[in-house]
């Protein structure tokens, strides 16, 4: 119930920021939620690998956040809209020097609607770092991450 209430207080939060900001506050909560998650999974030492994971994983997401813009956001969307499970889309942002692949890795039906996850491999400054995220499809067409 913590982490709900944690994750709605920085959503409404995040709702009135810039997109730059929004995008880093975003990835940090998305990746920290998922370095607690994966630290959940640890036999011993349950606790600091939960809080561990999740300031890395917030790290993580706030750095691959903060660097995406519309352009990168919109190769995303357009790779999970037209590629096969398992087949990449690479791209170089002219902008920034990034680069990144975005792989969607499983596909699925929601009660209302097709989703799919993805992993995102992104190379800044060239160090790699790795993300993970789930976007469904809205009746409209458009991809929205969840």
């Amino acid at each position: 119930m913590r982490i709900l209430t944690v994750f709605l207080f920085v959503f409404f939060l995040t709702a009135c920021q810039t997109t730059s900001v929004r995008n880093q506050t975003s990835g940090a909560l998305l990746g920290g939620v998922l370095g607690g998650m994966l630290g959940a999974q640890a036999k011993s030492y349950q606790t600091a690998a939960v809080i561990g994971g999740t300031l890395i994983g917030a790290s993580v997401g706030s750095n691959i956040g903060a660097r995406m813009d519309s352009v990168d956001k919109m190769m995303t969307k357009k790779a999970l809209e037209v590629n096969r499970t398992g087949q990449s889309t690479e791209w170089k942002n002219p902008d920034t020097n990034n680069q990144y692949r975005v792989t969607p890795t499983r596909t699925f039906s929601s009660s209302t609607s097709v989703c799919r996850e993805y992993a995102t491999e992104v190379f800044i400054r060239g160090r790699q770092e790795m993300l993970y995220g789930k976007a469904c499809r809205e009746p409209d067409g458009t991809w929205q991450v969840q």
